[in-house]
């Protein structure tokens, strides 16, 4: 861990200008990094000292929830502090954060819920396109590129829902039944009513293999990238676990032409020749 000194531009100081030694309207922030962290930092002084967005177009409230969704879901509830999340946004200290949330439990079930509540309105809008007259194979590709998108931009909250549902549930027990339940019974009515091949008392497990099927992979990619010595969140691989969902999860609902998979051909034994 080091310390980097930020200096961001004073609102008032004339275009292309930095404030340098402190004249009025200028912040010196010295911050804890390291690699990882560091990276944009510098954007994210600037759009809080000017009390609007940075360079991505995020609000300081946005970069404050992306923040606290990494090092909630790489350090859990107790492993990381509110001193942390406010340094590594480029806050001026940690009073600053209570700006926006009022403690560190409410600013972790807003990360839970941003996050829970997106996937949540993705998977509804794919039912609405059913609703709409759109064929059952472009509706579970179109909500599969949606939730792979999000989780592209989003890749540290299928741990944090791991975690909360794990570490973190004598905490927030309430919470992720209020968060997550939804979920589940939104994933139960959509298989419902989807044709899928499956008893109705087998749905509820064909709900938890389809969720693990998206979420696990990116729950996971650290630790595939290191066993594989590959990037599994690089965009190559991304695309190839986006071929692979829809046709695993086309096939698990009954519809064959989603995805395009390769037939799994039987293979025949082979009969032993006969001796002479």
């Amino acid at each position: 861990m080091g310390c980097a000194t930020v200096v961001a531009r004073s609102p008032r100081a004339a275009p292309g200008r930095w404030a340098l030694g402190g004249p009025p309207g200028s912040i010196l922030v010295q911050i804890p990094f390291d690699k990882q962290t560091f990276v944009g930092l510098g954007n994210q002084v600037v759009a809080n000292a000017a009390g609007g967005k940075n360079e991505n177009g995020k609000t300081t409230r946005d970069v404050i929830l992306d923040v606290a969704e990494r090092c909630f879901a790489e350090r859990g509830f107790s492993g990381v502090s509110v001193r942390e999340i406010a340094a590594e946004v480029g806050l001026k200290n940690q009073a600053s954060l209570y700006h926006y949330f009022r403690n560190k439990r409410a600013l972790y079930e807003a990360v839970l819920a941003r996050g829970v509540e997106a996937i949540v309105s993705l998977v509804a809008a794919g039912a609405g396109s059913t609703n709409g007259g759109g064929s059952q194979r472009e509706v579970v590709e179109e909500t599969i590129d949606r939730v792979v998108d999000f989780l592209v931009e989003h890749p540290h909250l299928p741990r944090l829902i791991q975690r909360a549902g794990i570490d973190e549930i004598r905490y927030f027990r309430g919470a992720v039944m209020r968060l997550l339940r939804p979920l589940f019974q939104q994933g139960l009515g959509v298989l419902a009513v989807s044709g899928a091949p499956w008893r109705r008392e087998d749905l509820p497990h064909l709900a938890v293999g389809i969720y693990h099927l998206i979420f696990a992979y990116f729950a996971n990619a650290q630790l595939l990238s290191l066993v594989t010595d590959s990037d599994w969140l690089g965009p190559a691989a991304v695309e190839r676990q986006r071929r692979f969902l829809k046709g695993a999860v086309g096939q698990l609902l009954g519809i064959r032409e989603v995805g395009a998979v390769p037939v799994l051909r039987t293979v025949r034994a082979a009969r032993p020749r006969k001796t002479t």
